[in-house]
């Protein structure tokens, strides 16, 4: 393989990998429970998805030949009126990360030198998609921290739970 298709083939997997941990958060989580917020200026899972999906369809729509700033983006609004319920923010996650995959299987070996304007400034494609796993990585984050702050004692460890280091380990290695 190519360096090239062994980046995107890694950036893929830590691309799923984070929207897995979004999707295995909002099973967890009811209509009432996305939109939870602790004080009036924090955002809820609903607002934080809302404004994922807005950078998705903007920065991966024609990924490589318009700036991923698009002009019908209104990104103020991301932060405003949440999805009504959490069918409807779970079909507008879906159509981000559906753009988004579309976007990074368009990439190939003739392509991968493409430059690609992020708010009319120049990246490389290994930048812009870098750029974006960061993005969407800390976004993840914060909707399993809050997930985890909401369900409390009922939350389901999405990775080894606490104190279970040791099985974890004895489990893998023998």
């Amino acid at each position: 393989m190519s360096f090239q298709t062994d980046y995107m083939k890694s950036v893929r997997f830590e691309f799923e990998r984070y929207k897995s941990l979004g999707e295995k958060t909002f099973a967890q989580l009811t209509d009432e429970e996305i939109h939870r917020k602790y004080a009036d200026t924090d955002n809820s899972i609903a607002i934080i998805v809302k404004h994922m999906v807005g950078n998705m369809l903007s920065r991966w729509t024609n990924f490589l030949t318009e700036d991923g700033e698009k002009t019908w983006r209104d990104r103020e609004m991301e932060f405003e009126a949440p999805y009504a319920s959490k069918p409807e923010m779970l079909a507008a996650w879906k159509n981000g990360w559906d753009c988004l995959f579309e976007a990074l299987d368009s990439v190939n070996a003739s392509n991968f030198n493409t430059k690609v304007k992020i708010r009319n400034q120049e990246h490389s494609i290994i930048e812009a998609v870098n750029r974006q796993l960061a993005h969407y990585s800390s976004h993840v984050g914060q909707l399993v921290f809050l997930g985890k702050m909401i369900k409390g004692k009922s939350w389901i460890s999405l990775s080894i739970p606490k104190g279970g280091s040791e099985a974890f380990n004895r489990k893998m290695f023998g």
